[in-house]
């Protein structure tokens, strides 16, 4: 807890009293928000705790929960979709042996759906760690999620 009180110390010293900016510092260093951070942000500032979760539950790229090393994103947009996006869906989820929204027990992955990438010539696509895969099949799941369990992340 003493980790936790300076780290938001050092932020707010940084970032004065501007909230998003001091979440993101804590999501960057934690991978998601924990609650005794956000305890500590509020007392810091001197706002209400639930002003803080407001804030950190409104705002989509903020989580709650932690988060695996690797992110995985699915698009299941219109021309994903028709594309096989589902099958590819689940051949990870399969392989991971997660459902989407959730994370893998060793830490290492966390599968996510998103509607649109605005890339939709090379549906279906999947996008991990920010790197985009594209015409992804089932038969192409097991190798990308091999490299990036591999790659010394």
């Amino acid at each position: 807890m003493e980790e936790v009180s300076k780290f938001v110390e050092d932020l707010v010293a940084r970032y004065g009293r501007l909230l998003i900016a001091i979440l993101e510092g804590i999501e960057d260093h934690y991978n998601y928000l924990p609650e005794e951070a956000l305890r500590e942000v509020a007392n810091r500032l001197e706002i209400p705790l639930r002003d803080v979760y407001g804030v950190a539950t409104f705002y989509r790229g903020f989580r709650l929960e932690p988060r695996g090393k690797h992110l995985i994103h699915v698009c299941l947009g219109t021309a994903c979709y028709v594309r096989g996006g589902v099958r590819v869906l689940e051949e990870i989820e399969k392989e991971l042996n997660i459902k989407a929204g959730e994370t893998t027990e060793d830490m290492e992955f966390t599968l996510e759906i998103v509607n649109c990438v605005g890339a939709c010539a090379l549906g279906p696509i999947v996008i991990i760690d920010g790197k985009y895969y594209g015409k992804v099949n089932s038969a192409k799941i097991h190798s990308l999620l091999s490299a990036c369990s591999g790659d010394g992340h």
